[in-house]
């Protein structure tokens, strides 16, 4: 018989392990799910009452001590030996040991817990980690106690993959089950949200304001380089509900150059400056016989600087990130920029969403757009592929390397 929930803080103070299984109420499909959820239709469009917002974060160290531990529960399960997780700590070293991550993700619930209270509807908003405190499962304990049934998650990733999306929804099946709490409480997941107006708007006025500083420099030949996380190809290819066709990237690239183009078409371009785009990658992990999505960003740099039409100036535009954590101020402020810098070429790299009052409107009309079960005609979204599914399709992102494992806030496998 499972402990009362309670009294026995079950799984609590850290990352739990992989679950077995997922609550499935009578005739429904997904597991965990709110009543408006259960059937499994992509679009939940049944008003639905909530009783808290779950902010759910990656998570990040916040002290030297914290570095190893964070990164060792990153990489669980997959082989990676601290030698090389040593090469990866000196990145946070060189910030005291301390991501901007968790500082951002507080920020973000203060704001979003705000912008409830202004607009509506008036929910706490709670937040968890995957990977560092403060952990999910004691944030799933904290909601439990606090007398919350009914969580409505938002993931702070944008985009559809298997580490932007489902490892998400595979950490609150494993949260839940760790905690015990899966008879008490229900739980549904906020659409990726790569192209509601409210995450692209900031990206527009930023690369706006970026290439007036560049025209305002004398610039005349401008390539904006849209950035986003590298993924495995194999992750890629299967990003997406599997019934879709949407290229070899899947549904992870065509989201962003999707999101690119949404940006391109709305910015003001400065009389007398060229501008041209493209997608390029970051922080790739994988061991060199693993092919993952390119170019990376630093050999893009180089290949526009030996280019017969080489622009003067590049702006940098992180779109798949929400907010300016490590990776953002590693590999774009240091290496990007410094790659650029060696090759004579000027580089303005533009801030993510972060607390922008923009995109914290957003976020509370994705909120909104739940209670309500609004209309899918009546959803905001910028490019032809959203509104995204609210609840994941059968087989959606599959990770190539491992096999399916039990997730919430879609219908299985």
């Amino acid at each position: 018989m499972t402990a009362d929930p309670t009294t026995v803080r079950a799984g609590s103070g850290g990352k739990p392990p992989k679950a077995t299984s997922a609550p499935l109420a009578p005739g429904a499909v997904v597991p965990a799910a709110t009543p408006a959820a259960r059937g499994g239709e992509p679009h939940v469009t049944r008003p639905q009452d909530y009783d808290a917002v779950l902010l759910l974060g990656f998570g990040g160290p916040e002290g030297p001590d914290d570095v190893m531990p964070f990164l060792r529960n990153v990489t669980a399960g997959r082989g990676i030996p601290d030698e090389r997780l040593a090469e990866v700590a000196e990145h946070y070293h060189h910030f005291d040991g301390v991501s901007p991550i968790n500082a951002q993700n507080r920020a973000l619930r203060e704001a979003l817990a705000a912008e409830l209270q202004r607009t509506g509807p008036a929910l706490p908003v709670l937040w968890g980690n995957r990977n560092f405190a403060p952990y999910l499962t004691d944030t799933l304990h904290e909601a439990h106690e606090a007398g919350h049934r009914r969580l409505l998650v938002l993931a702070t990733s944008a985009y559809s993959c298997y580490s932007s999306c489902r490892q998400y929804r595979e950490d609150l099946a494993d949260a839940l089950q760790a905690t015990g709490l899966g008879e008490h409480l229900e739980i549904d997941k906020i659409r990726v949200f790569f192209d509601h107006p409210g995450f692209v708007t900031p990206f527009v006025e930023a690369v706006d304001a970026a290439l007036v500083e560049l025209a305002g420099r004398g610039r005349t030949r401008v390539q904006v380089l849209f950035a986003t996380h590298s993924i495995p190809v194999g992750d890629a290819e299967r990003s997406g509900p599997p019934e879709l066709d949407l290229g070899p990237g899947g549904a992870y690239e065509a989201q962003h150059l999707a999101v690119g183009e949404a940006v391109m078409s709305r910015v003001s371009v400065p009389q007398g400056l060229v501008v041209g785009s493209q997608l390029v990658y970051q922080s790739r992990s994988g061991p060199p016989s693993q092919p993952w999505l390119e170019p990376d960003i630093n050999d893009a740099i180089a290949a526009l600087a030996a280019a017969d039409d080489r622009p003067d100036a590049v702006v940098i535009a992180p779109i798949g990130f929400v907010s300016d954590h490590l990776e953002v101020l590693w590999d774009l402020d240091n290496e990007a920029i410094e790659t650029a810098t060696d090759h004579g070429i000027d580089a303005v790299r533009v801030p993510t969403p972060g607390v922008d009052p923009t995109f914290v409107a957003g976020l509370a009309d994705l909120v909104r757009e739940r209670v309500e079960g609004r209309a899918v005609e009546e959803r905001a979204a910028l490019t032809d592929l959203g509104p995204w599914n609210d609840v994941c399709r059968p087989g959606c992102c599959a990770n190539a390397r491992r096999p399916f494992s039990p997730v919430l806030a879609g219908v299985a496998p």
